[in-house]
């Protein structure tokens, strides 16, 4: 799993899986992606600051790849 947080544009983003995706929009702000076998590869949560409740968390989480990734997930 990696999370990567644009503060820019207050974008936080979770890959489960790096691939090809379809997106389907939940609720205003908030998509889910989904892989060629329906299952999910991404969330994406648009006002970040203001859905997520550990703002400590998106502060850790940098613009890169990289930031929080779990290997052991």
């Amino acid at each position: 799993m990696k999370m990567t947080y644009d503060r820019e544009v207050d974008a936080l983003y979770i890959r489960f899986t790096d691939t090809t995706v379809t997106t389907k929009h939940l609720e205003d702000g908030i998509a889910l992606d989904y892989d060629a076998a329906n299952h999910l590869a991404g969330i994406e949560i648009l006002d970040a600051a203001q859905r997520v409740a550990n703002q400590a968390m998106l502060k850790q989480t940098s613009r890169s790849d990289s930031a929080c990734d779990e290997s052991d997930s």
